[in-house]
């Protein structure tokens, strides 16, 4: 392609190395090979880079992550986010995929019957199907579908009990009983997590330092629900911490989950930021 649009040979050369990297192939092994000798996973990442060397305005991909393992699509999907917050290129995707549509979109055209059925973000989409049409398309399952594209914020957050990392597990024991609290988050002075100690622990003599749990289960601020949802069921943990970097923002429980899909939902609906919808929730009774 830059040959086409009269590139010459050095300029053509460094956009390809440049591309290379772009798509996570090394120039010095790869970039001497033929596509019989790549695998369908590498032919994919150069069929990318192939569509983006003349650097084109509008990019138009028809099922470019069909032909490969389920593996090999998800780790290319996520190279392409990667290149795509990269590049800033407007990309025109086919696919018969929900999820892949919803997960790399950032709108979606539902096209069947002849005609564009709705045309919104993934969340609308998902949320607020259009037609019944769209409702039958995106599945039975489109609440769990919205979890992927649905971001923990801030105010989705509980504050549980805290005990400073220097503190004597006397002083930090007797808070946590005026709570009545079982347990509480580990921070130190600057606000950082540091994981996690149970009221028993405090029964023992030193600082709560000396007695703290690791905090698996954890997620930056921003993540979408699911990746939270996945780390509580891959942990059996009944909650996680939400983190900006190393500072401890509040954690996310079940309950709160459900509320920040709801209102994801209903801001959707009523065209309105998440933060204005209000209604009872189980969390706070």
């Amino acid at each position: 392609m830059p040959a086409l649009v009269g590139w010459k040979k050095t300029k053509a050369r460094a956009r390809a190395a440049e591309l290379l990297d772009l798509v996570g192939l090394d120039l010095k092994r790869y970039g001497p090979r033929y596509p019989d000798q790549l695998s369908g996973g590498q032919r994919q990442r150069v069929g990318v880079a192939r569509a983006l060397a003349a650097d084109p305005p509008v990019l138009l991909m028809d099922e470019p992550f069909g032909a490969v393992d389920p593996v090999v699509r998800e780790q290319l999907q996520d190279e392409f986010l990667r290149m795509q917050a990269a590049v800033r290129k407007t990309v025109l995707l086919v696919t018969h995929d929900i999820e892949e549509a919803v997960r790399l979109g950032d709108r979606i055209a539902v096209y069947g019957q002849g005609r564009i059925e709705q045309f919104d973000t993934p969340g609308a989409v998902l949320g607020a199907p259009a037609t019944p049409y769209v409702a039958g398309f995106v599945g039975a399952d489109r609440g769990l579908k919205r979890l992927s594209v649905t971001e923990i914020e801030a105010d989705d957050l509980e504050q549980p009990p805290l005990a400073r990392l220097d503190e004597p597990t006397g002083a930090a024991a007797e808070r946590l009983g005026a709570e009545g609290a079982r347990w509480a988050v580990v921070l130190d002075d600057s606000g950082t997590l540091h994981g996690w100690i149970g009221a028993d622990d405090l029964a023992a003599d030193g600082t709560v330092a000396d007695h703290t749990h690791r905090m698996n289960a954890w997620v930056p601020v921003g993540a979408p629900l699911k990746q939270a949802f996945g780390v509580m069921l891959q942990h059996d943990a009944g909650w996680v911490a939400v983190l900006d970097g190393a500072r401890f923002l509040g954690v996310l429980t079940p309950a709160k989950l459900h509320e920040a899909l709801r209102r994801s939902v209903d801001a959707d609906a009523l065209g309105v930021a998440r933060d204005q919808v209000r209604f009872d929730s189980v969390a706070d009774a």
